[in-house]
Parts: structure tokens; C-alpha cells; sequence
């Protein structure tokens, strides 16, 4: 993928924990940070289908914990709640974290600003100082649990997937000249020679991502490597 799609592709974000110092922010603040921290990595927008992101959202949730103890290994000792601290763990499909970890770590950081901002704190210091401490795990293979069965990658991308490919077998979208419509995931995707593509029934099909290829593939028995 191009550093333009990884900014615009829209990932499964399966469990995003944040962990803050007792009392450093208030219940409406946590609230409202899991909130921004949702609305910001599935960002609505022209690009994807609202179907997809909606479908997302099902399967996303945020837990913002403030542990018992918390002591820092720095010398001399401080206290992690002057400044706020905050170690936040994103948990994503395993074959999908190194891909994404920039794109989290980037917008997750951003969000944490925005909160210290709202605070009337620094909100460059999560930037500057090691305050903010972002950690990207990936669950393996068919580790993932979901309608009671265990679900792989491709299995998480017709979960989402499938609200907008039924509309769209329905209702087809027609793209603006010089892109296609990922048939998978409903994403624009600009056609030129990096386009990953498929053709079937001599149509031309474009794809965002190499799930969304071979999802394409694997339900129209199209051979991925035409």
C-alpha cells in the first residue's frame, strides 16, 4: 500500500485500553477520550462506505483503567499523575499490526494531546517527553472469538465487509473517472500502475488492500494471480 491509502485504509481496532494514574481524570474526561479515540481511528469520510465503519464500531471497544499502583522506573522517582501518564495498548489482528502500528501510534498520540489540551495542560509534551507510551498487540490467527466461533483475518473482513456488499450488489456505486470502488470495502481507490486489481467477467476491479483482493477472489473464484 501507498503511504496515501495506509493514512486513509480503515483497520479493525478490536480492544483499545487506556491506563491513566487514580484520579487524573475525571469521569466525563475518560468518557469523552474514549469517545474522541473511536471517532478519530474510524473517521467518516468520503473515501469509505459508512457501512463498513458502522460495522467496525460493532466490534471496538475502549476500557480506560486506572490501576491500584503505579511506579515509574525513572530516577529520581516521580509521580505519574503530575503529569498525567498514559500507557495505552491497541489490540488488532495479528497479520495487520506492523501495517498499522504507524497509523495508531500517530492518531492515538493526537488524541492524547487533545485531551491534555482540553485539560489546560501541554499538549505537546506527549510528543516531546516519554508521557504517552503506546503499545500495538496483535492477537494471532484465529484467535478472535465473534458469534460464538474463532475468526482469522478473513473472516473479520466479511464480518465487516458484508453489510456493504450486499447493498452494493444491489445498489453499485459508480466511480469518479480515474477510480474504482473496492468491492469489498467500498473505498476509492485511485487507478494507476500500483492499483492492486482483479479482473472478472471482463469488468476491472480495483482494491484498497490485498484482504479486500483476495476476499473479492475467493467469493467469485477469480484466480489472484491474473
Amino acid at each position: 500500500m501507498t503511504s496515501q491509502s495506509i493514512a486513509r485504509q480503515e483497520y479493525v481496532m478490536l480492544l483499545i485500553e487506556v491506563f491513566v494514574p487514580r484520579g487524573a481524570l475525571s469521569d466525563e474526561e475518560r468518557r469523552k477520550l474514549g469517545h474522541r479515540l473511536i471517532d478519530t481511528l474510524m473517521v467518516e469520510d468520503d473515501s469509505h462506505a459508512i457501512e463498513i465503519i458502522d460495522a467496525q464500531r460493532t466490534i471496538t471497544q475502549v476500557l480506560v483503567h486506572e490501576p491500584a499502583t503505579w511506579v515509574l522506573g525513572q530516577r529520581p522517582t516521580a509521580d505519574p499523575a503530575d503529569p498525567p501518564r498514559y500507557l495505552v495498548r491497541v489490540t488488532v489482528p495479528a497479520s495487520w499490526r506492523k501495517e498499522m502500528s504507524g497509523y495508531t501510534v500517530e492518531i492515538v498520540t493526537s488524541v492524547l494531546a487533545e485531551t491534555e489540551q482540553d485539560a489546560g495542560r501541554d499538549p505537546e509534551r506527549v510528543r516531546r517527553e516519554p508521557h504517552a507510551v503506546i503499545l500495538v498487540d496483535g492477537i494471532t490467527e484465529g484467535g478472535v472469538g465473534i458469534h460464538g466461533k474463532a475468526m482469522g483475518s478473513m473472516d473479520l473482513t466479511e464480518l465487516i465487509s458484508r453489510p456493504y456488499r450486499d447493498k452494493a450488489a444491489v445498489h453499485p456505486s459508480k466511480p469518479p473517472q480515474g477510480t474504482l470502488i473496492d468491492p469489498i470495502c467500498g473505498m476509492s481507490v485511485v487507478l494507476d500502475d500500483s492499483t492492486l486489481t482483479l479482473v472478472h467477467e471482463g469488468a476491472l476491479y480495483g482494491f484498497c488492500h490485498g484482504l479486500c483482493r483476495r476476499a473479492f477472489a475467493d467469493e467469485h473464484g477469480v484466480p489472484l494471480g491474473q
